[in-house]
């Protein structure tokens, strides 16, 4: 499984000793806000965590926790994904997902975290685009997806959720 390194972070695939950073992060209502609407309990997070951990193993890519390489602090995750969510439209590209705990918002960590899983995304899978899901009340992730080249291509109702659905080109890799 692969690791990322950026100047200040290490991006790991999730593991299962990363349950007592994901159990607090999941509990942050400020973190689940705009993602669940609600805090998780300690067994959704663990199902979260059994979810991510067969996601790495059967489609071999998935969530990579974030980490201060200089601490050792749990960051948040950022992710290549493909949940097969039910939305219509369906996605037809791997899903890009990220979030960083409140503590390390507005630090530039989350942008740093995703420019590595595109990075890898553009070298490393064939698809033309990579696609991702945002609360339009998330300005914070909205203006985070427009930054590293995200554009707008429809609305769907996630869940009961409204949400704007985003797609990147992928990069040329020279």
């Amino acid at each position: 499984m692969t690791v990322l390194v950026t100047d200040r972070l290490t991006l790991s695939p999730v593991a299962v000793g990363d349950m007592e950073a994901l159990s607090a992060l999941w509990a942050d209502e400020g973190f689940t806000r705009h993602i669940m609407g609600r805090a998780l309990s300690e067994e959704e997070v663990w199902f979260r965590l059994l979810r991510d951990l067969g996601h790495w193993q059967a489609k071999g890519y998935g969530n990579w926790s974030i980490r201060e390489t200089a601490t050792g602090a749990y960051v948040g995750s950022v992710g290549v994904l493909d949940y097969r969510r039910e939305i219509d439209p369906p996605f037809d590209a791997p899903e890009l997902g990220w979030g960083a705990a409140p503590a390390f918002q507005g630090r530039g960590m989350a942008q740093e975290a995703l420019q590595a899983a595109l990075a890898w995304t553009d070298a490393y899978r064939p698809e033309p685009r990579t696609v991702c899901m945002i609360s339009p009340e998330n300005t914070p992730s909205v203006r985070l997806a427009e930054r590293v080249g995200y554009r707008t291509y429809g609305e769907a109702d996630y869940k009961g959720s409204r949400v704007v659905l985003y797609e990147r080109p992928r990069a040329s890799i020279s």
